[in-house]
């Protein structure tokens, strides 16, 4: 478990998580290299995935590696798929592992191999999680005082209070601030015309106000501001679905949440050459996992790039040395070949489950 650095986070509908459970995963090759993935739920409430399901997963699908190339990552995912239907945050930290080893074996930083990399440093946003105006207020407050000038505030709740505290929070921060509005898929349709009506005199960008496509579309059409869709971005068809109906401008790409650093990178090419703006990071981890998250960023298009969220920040349990550097409100990727990471096998105890060829 790693707890958060500040405690509680909370989201709509009373949902909350104390820290993240997390997985992690090494892959030796013969040659000796060693790659390294993380996977970790935000509790059991936000994703279709949870850490004992994960680890329970990973006993099924990772002898049937054994033997494979780890460099050929499109046949280790159709080898996963085939041998182990859906869940693909189970097959997300073994990917990922994948990932690594083959950009260490090419002795050249993962970005390489995901398209290259676009500058230094991205662009990172903090949350405002739920709680009073008042809290939320202070909190925002907080997170300027640091340097920050992405905010992303949690709504999802009840309409009105939403629309009081989006309407505090913005009147208390620089103006130009940068403010996503997050529902979480927290509203009904009715919910979010309610909020998107009575706000439109704020400068922000809606994030997922409704669970389906078809009901963010439906407020999309109402709405004189941008709309990103998170949970909604399962696949690659559904990825298509959304620019097909045209239900967004812009889309968050969590890496578990679609198998894996190979079907994240697939999609977000795609969705660039669609025209779509594009977050990439995931539902939870710490460095390993943000490593991951900083090198799709990076190798994402300034043009295209939204943001990035530095998890590794959240939490007090490291993991690994030579974490992505952060400086100020921007993150880069660690030196060294594959994700750059260094973990630290004293700290992580007996692994729950060993298996080799």
């Amino acid at each position: 478990m790693q707890p958060f650095v500040d405690g509680r986070y909370n989201m709509s509908k009373g949902r909350s998580a104390e820290g993240f459970d997390s997985l992690l995963v090494s892959i030796t090759s013969n040659t000796g290299l060693t790659g390294w993935g993380e996977m970790a739920p935000l509790g059991s409430f936000y994703s279709a995935a949870f850490a004992a399901g994960a680890r329970a997963g990973i006993v099924e699908i990772a002898p049937h590696l054994l033997g494979e190339d780890p460099r050929a990552l499109t046949r280790i995912n159709r080898l996963m798929d085939t041998i182990f239907r859906g869940h693909p945050y189970i097959k997300s930290a073994l990917d990922m592992a994948c990932s690594d080893l083959t950009a260490r074996a090419a002795e050249v930083p993962l970005v390489t191999m995901l398209g290259g990399q676009e500058n230094d440093m991205a662009d990172l946003y903090k949350v405002v999680t739920h709680g009073s105006v008042e809290e939320m207020i202070a909190n925002a407050r907080r997170i300027i005082t640091e340097g920050f000038h992405r905010l992303q505030v949690k709504v999802g709740g009840k309409v009105h209070d939403d629309i009081e505290r989006v309407a505090a929070v913005a009147g208390s921060v620089p103006k130009g601030t940068v403010i996503f509005c997050d529902a979480n898929a927290g509203w009904t349709t009715y919910q979010a015309r309610q909020f998107v009506d009575a706000t439109r005199e704020i400068d922000y960008t809606l994030e997922q106000p409704c669970v389906s496509i078809d009901d963010c579309l439906s407020v999309r059409r109402s709405l004189n501001k941008p709309m990103v869709l998170d949970e909604s971005v399962t696949s690659l068809e559904e990825m298509l679905d959304i620019h097909r109906k045209g239900a967004a401008d812009g889309l968050t790409l969590k890496i578990s949440r679609l198998g894996g650093v190979t079907k994240t990178r697939q999609i977000r090419d795609i969705a660039v050459d669609l025209g779509f703006m594009i977050t990439v990071e995931d539902t939870g981890g710490a460095e390993v996992d943000t490593a991951a998250m900083a090198h799709l960023s990076l190798s994402t298009p300034e043009e295209r790039r939204l943001h990035a969220i530095a998890f590794h920040q959240w939490v007090t349990v490291r993991t690994a040395t030579n974490a992505p550097p952060v400086i100020g409100s921007r993150m880069g990727i660690p030196d060294g070949p594959g994700l750059g990471i260094d973990v630290d096998l004293a700290l992580l105890g007996t692994p729950f489950f060993e298996t080799s060829h």
